[in-house]
């Protein structure tokens, strides 16, 4: 699969990491393709750096791991996105009281040619998407939207990561959801000082 990766931070280092090992061709888009946070991952196989346009033009799937303040910034920077799939992996920590979005998601909606948009990758950190196993045991993702093409593919792109399940939440109206989802990990691990080795896994009971 064709992935651009927008921001190549904690999460979007991960992310991309990950999908490569898996032999995903990933583009990561960035403001300067000679310079720029994450330059390491180029030493992995699959992996390219170009200007954010570029990479999106290259890529069937676009997942976006900015700082949730540059959302609507950077969502207008992504050039024609026509067709393809935008994944969200942001959350907004500290909210902007002149933002009446719900989410990151909902901005990117608004300012994007595409309705094919998932919150996905959101639930945990950084250091588990990166190795979601704890012990026998497999931490699960999950996945909002109204894209049914979108979360296939973000589940399958979960799947690769290693996740044992990336369970469907619901439509775009679950998005907010999901953000307050993630702050629960965050207030845990963060301000309950649980440190950031936990996770989450849905258990059924058969």
């Amino acid at each position: 699969m064709k992935i651009a990766i927008i921001g190549t931070g904690n999460v979007g280092g991960a992310l991309a990491t990950g999908w490569a090992k898996k032999g995903h061709e990933l583009f990561l888009g960035v403001r300067n393709p000679n310079e720029f946070k994450g330059k390491e991952l180029l030493q992995l196989p699959n992996i390219r750096a170009l200007s954010i346009q570029e990479a999106v033009k290259q890529a069937e799937v676009i997942v976006v791991s900015t700082p949730a303040k540059e959302t609507k910034n950077v969502t207008e920077s992504l050039g024609d996105t026509t067709g393809k799939i935008i994944i969200d992996t942001m959350n907004t920590v500290q909210k902007d009281p002149t933002n009446k979005d719900t989410s990151t998601t909902e901005t990117i909606l608004k300012h994007t040619k595409t309705s094919d948009v998932v919150k996905c990758f959101n639930t945990t950190g950084a250091n588990n998407l990166a190795n979601p196993k704890f012990g026998e045991q497999t931490l699960d993702l999950f996945v909002a939207g109204d894209s049914k093409r979108g979360k296939e593919i973000a589940r399958t792109l979960a799947l690769d990561l290693g996740f044992s399940e990336c369970y469907d939440v619901g439509g775009n109206d679950r998005f907010a959801l999901m953000e307050e989802f993630a702050l629960f990990w965050i207030n845990l691990a963060m301000f309950q000082k649980l440190g950031r080795e936990i996770g989450f896994k849905l258990l059924k009971r058969s």
